[in-house]
Order: structure tokens, then sequence, then C-alpha cells
């Protein structure tokens, strides 16, 4: 059964190597435009939606992994992408001694037969006090720009947190491989390891 990741992030195809199992890449190709007053958790869960659905479109018969990730600061500010060390450097110094909240939404569609799983993950990480040398330091070492708030969670920025509470960990990273591994199982592919091919 083909299995296809809608997206064009690194960091979801190396999470979804993880898993073991085969797959090809199509980019969605999609406006991610935010609609008029739509909040950060709707508009991934939107976006995770279309970009599956964008794909499947061009094969019905394969399982299509659409996801999208947005942040929220103090559940209020939408924070973005920064796109330059400026904007990381801003959005660090405005999340010090705060909580950033991420919601990282993902679906599985198959055309031919109707398969739909859709599912928002959050995961909250809250920032220790940080002086403008420490985030120097990190954005000089990381270069995060095309991590959303900056948070490179997966690598040094691990040290500019006091704590992140998920219920799935690799969510903050872009793919929540706990709920994509349940949705796999129910879209009947198979992952090695699990127990319909343990021996």
């Amino acid at each position: 059964m083909k299995l296809i990741l809608a997206s064009t992030s690194r960091y979801r195809r190396e999470l979804l190597d993880r898993l073991h199992v085969p797959y090809d890449v199509v980019p969605p190709g999609i406006d991610e435009t935010a609609l008029p007053g739509e909040r950060p958790g709707p508009l991934s869960l939107r976006l995770s939606i279309e970009k599956a659905a964008a794909v499947a479109s061009r094969f019905p018969d394969a399982v299509v992994i659409g996801s999208d990730q947005t942040a929220t600061l103090d559940g209020m500010q939408s924070i973005g992408k920064p796109g330059s060390h400026e904007r990381a450097v801003a959005q660090l110094r405005a999340a010090s001694g705060r909580e950033l909240v991420f919601h990282t939404s993902m679906s599985l569609v198959r055309r031919s037969d109707g398969f739909e799983r859709a599912i928002t993950v959050d995961t909250r990480v809250r920032f220790r006090t940080l002086t403008d040398a420490e985030i120097e330091s990190y954005l000089f070492a990381e270069t995060p720009y095309d991590c959303a708030g900056a948070a490179k969670c997966e690598g040094l920025g691990i040290s500019l947190l006091d704590a992140i509470e998920s219920s799935d960990p690799t969510a903050i990273v872009g793919l929540p491989l706990i709920a994509l591994s349940r949705q796999l199982r129910e879209a009947g592919i198979q992952i090695p390891g699990s127990p319909a091919q343990a021996r």
C-alpha cells in the first residue's frame, strides 16, 4: 500500500523515517494563508487536512499524511517561523520566562475508500528567563530560522527551556509519531515491531 508524505519539511521526513515504513514525498502546493480571524489551532488543523486532500486527489489509492504546525505565545499571540536573525531574536526575547503552545495537526486521507483521520496535539513549552547573550549564542549555533518561535527543541534549543508538556513528544518537531503509528495501523499499514508483525 502506497504511503505519501504531503510535505516539504525535512524535519517531518526525519521523523517519519523512524517508523521504517517506505513512503514517497509529494509537495502539497496549497495556499497556507490564515482566514480572517482564524486562530492558530484551527488553522493548523485546516491546513493539515488541505495538504493531505490536495495530494490524495492525485493519488486516490495512497494513504496521504498532511501535517501543519502553528504556535501561540501565552495562548494569545500567534508566532510563526522567524525567517531571519532579527525576528528570531525578537521572538526569543518575547518568549523569555513565558510559555509557547505549539499546535501540531496531522491528517491521514485515502480517497479511494473515504478513510480520513485528523488530530491536533498541543505541546506546552516553558522558557526560562533568557539573556541576550544566550539568545545570540543559541542562534549562532543552530540558525533555527525555519522553526516556529525559533525554538529548535530537538537541538540546542532544549537548553533554553524549563519544561515541555505533551502527550506525544515528537509533536513539537512537526509530526506526532504516537498518533501517526495508531492511524497508520487503522489504515492497514503495519509498522515493523507492531503486534501484527511481531515474531
